[in-house]
């Protein structure tokens, strides 16, 4: 009876975020039918093989139901565990043609495996999956970073979702999309009082704050402003810093944001989901 029913549902987004933060980020985007997950993606792989799978087990979800792992960039908190996951999960990844080449130059991850990272096409559609996937590039301090804009299938259209977790600074380019989309995943990742009077060395401090490292709780508010419409349903923050930030005034300053938007009439009060994402543990599946 159980699975007649699931068959006569219709299918429905989910967003789980495993971890988000310095010490590890992943997040999976899924496509479900009743309960039963038929199907998803990863983007990073900053937590462990075994956390992994304890974390998605706990939510029904099968590894079987991962079907591409997307990457942003080569930084360790975001790629700790791609060889893991490329060994034992068999995933394929897919990246930008120049994350891959630093991929690749990283020998102990997947070089040594041959395994060679899917090439998205830039400023095009890619299908992967089923899901419409585009890149777009963010300025921060790696070999290079990149954000997703996509479209998740479903039954009846699809859902659009947006993600960009480490940027030194807001383009266009992501406004744009961002602007489109009906669940938002963005950092915020520092309080710039805590940052200024906190424990960092002057040039980590410049590091975070020079157009190439983070996104402050301020800067995170402005964009909502600028991208903030009546489509949006949720705006998911994202990479809070341990040291720098707390959830509560990360939520605190966006919110002030949307609540202006609200008496401007840009958006109706309450239309929007607004949640911090947890720094180390999960955030449990949430239905978009």
């Amino acid at each position: 009876m159980t699975g007649e029913l699931f068959e006569n549902e219709e299918l429905r987004p989910g967003f789980l975020s495993l971890s988000s933060g310095s010490s590890g980020n992943c997040y999976f985007l899924g496509r479900f039918r009743g309960s039963k997950c038929e199907g998803g993606i990863l983007i990073d792989a900053g937590v462990s093989l075994r956390r992994l799978k304890k974390i998605l087990f706990d939510e029904g979800i099968s590894t079987d139901c991962i079907e591409a792992v997307l990457v942003t960039h080569d930084h360790m908190d975001h790629i700790r565990s791609l060889a893991s996951y490329c060994k034992k999960l068999c995933k394929p990844v897919w990246t930008s043609r120049t994350i891959a080449a630093a991929l690749s130059g990283k020998t102990y991850y997947l070089a040594d495996m041959g395994v060679v990272p899917g090439i998205l096409e830039e400023g095009e559609w890619n299908a992967i999956a089923g899901f419409g996937v585009r890149y777009f590039v963010v300025p921060h301090d790696a070999s290079q970073t990149i954000g997703y804009y996509i479209k998740v299938p479903l039954d009846c259209g699809e859902h659009t979702f947006f993600i960009m977790t480490d940027a030194g600074r807001v383009t266009d380019e992501a406004v744009e999309y961002a602007s489109k989309a009906e669940t938002v995943v963005f950092e915020s990742n520092y309080d710039m009082d805590m940052l200024l009077q906190g424990p960092y060395p002057a040039d980590l401090k410049r590091r975070i704050m020079d157009g190439n490292g983070h996104l402050s709780n301020d800067e995170c508010a402005s964009a909502v402003k600028r991208f903030c419409h009546k489509g949006l349903r949720n705006l998911f923050l994202c990479h809070l810093s341990e040291n720098n930030n707390t959830p509560r005034l990360a939520f605190d300053t966006t919110a002030a944001a949307l609540e202006e938007l609200c008496r401007n009439s840009r958006i109706e009060k309450g239309a929007v989901c607004l949640r911090p994402l947890p720094r180390t543990s999960s955030s449990g599946l949430i239905w978009l």
